[in-house]
């Protein structure tokens, strides 16, 4: 299951990114599904954009199609707190976000992306298979009664632990099929064509709206199944949506572009750290030229990478970069690495400062499947007189506000931006992300204010005691919370995307996009902390708690100011980080064009 690793010639004996049987082949070494050098005219770009785009419309589906009304169905079917069931959702987010490292690792080192997808695939497709089993057999879920409260009977340790199982396999194929799927479509676009690399900026924002497309039926449609005619019928939708999904996904393969895999990008790391290490009583020559690089001519060492340009920082491992006597021309890697190899190190290094401040975000945005559907399901869900809300379909507002707001951004903004900055993008990928960070700030001071007035309005009515009755004050009090996330979103994650992808050298692209998959980790894991410890705080002496299961003697908002307060400081660190960082730059040998066929005379 691995795509072949030689190197390819065309029939004029050029490399990939000349000619091959009188087309123009792609100038940064992809192969199509035959391992030979793809063609620009038949593979890649817009024309696989559109199984990949209707990929993540019906993967997507599925997947909030569990996740969305999850902390609903841990409390009204396994009969759990408010407080336990926002913490088991928040680590199954977070573990759905842990996994894509794992499939990165296995597709940059081993596999490709492409047969790590059809795996991982599978594996998506047989969670969504046992968790429909757990929701529709009655044996595989606790007794339901009447009040749905804590007198009911809970899921036994049987029924929990297949219902956890079902999760978790769900969380490893679905979290490696996401990462790897999107570094996969990415790798379509050309980036040493100048116009595909135009493209590329477009098709992170486009294909970041087709998830949410996926979000916004699951967040309408399921919910409504989910709550009004079976959970078992609900998740069984979600089943076949995978599974049309990854229908998509492989009627695309004749058209893909792939990288073959670098080898185990540990190895290399390991091979800097040792061979620097071996050298550490050596001074860092102060000139570039001094260290060791293959010839200019020859591609780099690592397979399927282009060279990247040395830089000043760390200083320490450019030593294994340092040529002594007794090295030959074929080094030792653990003892002799390139600046290449040197390079990739640094920017792994580099990115780790922006994948910690980056997480907060997803701290914010994780709210909304949590405890914003608490916050509303208290409230007034009428919308007319014959039809109520789900709480879970809340979460429409925000998707609106993305689906909305995306083709605003990609079509007015950028253009309008682009102008003033004169980068293509309108603004960079860190500047993005600056900015959805700056604007989750205001989503959480919005929703501290609005539960402000919630609590009143019980107070006033007299039902502080009474958390079954709906607050009399609509819903839509929400909106505006939700509309912030959305858009914030938009900045936020398609930022951190495009950053993790396009600064990750060429043979780990996958790892870097695990990466904007850990931000996301880390952030949910630190939101589950949080839950943890506020709760356990704010119980003591009996007091009911911030997050209490009576919602109007609890105080929801007091958590949202702390997460305000903790979102502004990391702000002010992420700026201080961004401004540290420094942009990747690659390289690779010029190939000479083909020679111009010979006038002949009349």
């Amino acid at each position: 299951m691995r795509l072949p690793c030689t190197h390819f010639k065309g029939k004029e004996g050029l490399d990939a990114g000349s000619w091959q049987n009188g087309e123009a082949t792609t100038k940064d070494g992809t192969v199509d599904f035959r391992g030979r050098p793809a063609r620009s005219a038949t593979t890649g770009a817009w024309k696989t954009f559109w199984f990949n785009y209707s990929q993540q419309v019906f993967t997507n589906l599925a997947w909030y199609g569990i996740a969305a009304n999850l902390v609903t169905y841990f409390t009204s079917v396994m009969h759990q707190s408010n407080s336990v069931a926002s913490t088991n959702v928040t680590n199954w987010l977070g573990v759905g976000y842990i996994t894509p490292l794992i499939g990165a690792f296995v597709a940059d080192a081993y596999w490709g992306r492409y047969w790590t997808c059809f795996v991982s695939g599978v594996i998506y497709i047989i969670g969504m298979v046992l968790i429909t089993l757990s929701a529709a057999m009655s044996s595989l879920r606790p007794a339901q009664c009447p009040t749905e409260d804590v007198l009911c009977d809970h899921a036994s340790v049987g029924q929990g632990v297949f219902l956890f199982f079902a999760l978790y396999v769900i969380d490893f194929g679905a979290g490696i099929f996401q990462v790897v799927v999107t570094s996969l479509a990415a790798d379509q676009f050309d980036e040493e064509d100048a116009k595909e690399k135009v493209q590329k900026t477009s098709f992170f924002t486009w294909y970041y709206q087709s998830s949410n497309i996926g979000g916004l039926l699951a967040g309408t449609f399921f919910v409504y199944i989910q709550e009004n005619v079976s959970w078992g019928v609900g998740f069984g939708a979600a089943l076949i949506s995978v599974g049309v999904g990854f229908l998509c996904f492989l009627a695309g393969t004749p058209f893909y572009r792939h990288h073959p895999p670098g080898g185990n990008p540990l190895g290399r790391i390991g091979q800097v750290i040792v061979a620097s290490t071996r050298k550490w009583r050596l001074n860092t020559p102060p000139l570039t030229s001094e260290l060791y690089e293959v010839p200019e001519e020859m591609e780099s060492v690592i397979q399927g990478s282009r060279k990247i340009r040395h830089t000043s920082e760390f200083r320490f491992l450019d030593k294994a970069a340092v040529k002594m006597d007794g090295d030959k021309s074929t080094a030792n890697p653990w003892r002799l690495c390139t600046i290449t190899q040197v390079e990739e190190v640094k920017i792994l290094v580099r990115m780790v400062p922006i994948v910690i401040t980056s997480a907060m975000f997803s701290t914010v945005y994780n709210q909304m499947s949590t405890l914003f559907i608490i916050q509303g399901s208290s409230m007034n869900l009428q919308m007319g007189s014959h039809f109520q809300i789900p709480p879970a379909s809340l979460t429409v507002f925000e998707l609106l506000s993305v689906i909305t707001f995306v083709p605003v951004y990609d079509i007015i903004v950028v253009r309008f931006v682009s102008r003033l900055t004169k980068n293509p993008r309108g603004i960079s990928e860190l500047q993005r992300i600056g900015i959805g960070l700056f604007m989750s700030i205001f989503a959480m001071i919005v929703a501290a204010l609005v539960e402000i007035e919630r609590l009143k309005v019980a107070k006033r009515h007299d039902l502080l005691d009474n958390p079954e009755v709906p607050v009399p004050l609509s819903v839509f009090w929400l909106v505006p919370q939700y509309f912030i996330i959305g858009a914030a979103e938009v900045f936020a994650y398609v930022g951190i995307f495009e950053f993790f992808y396009g600064q990750s050298p060429d043979a780990i692209r996958g790892l870097g996009m695990g990466f904007a998959y850990l931000t996301i980790a880390l952030g949910s894991f630190l939101g589950s902390g949080l839950l943890s410890i506020v709760t356990r705080v704010t119980t003591r002496n009996g007091d009911p708690g911030w997050i209490a299961d009576n919602i109007n003697r609890g105080h929801i908002d007091y958590f949202f100011w702390l997460l305000a307060i903790m979102s502004a400081v990391n702000f002010v660190l992420f700026l201080i980080c961004a401004r540290w960082y420094k942009t990747v730059q690659t390289w690779r040998p010029r190939i000479p064009s083909p020679p111009a066929a010979p006038e002949v005379p009349l």
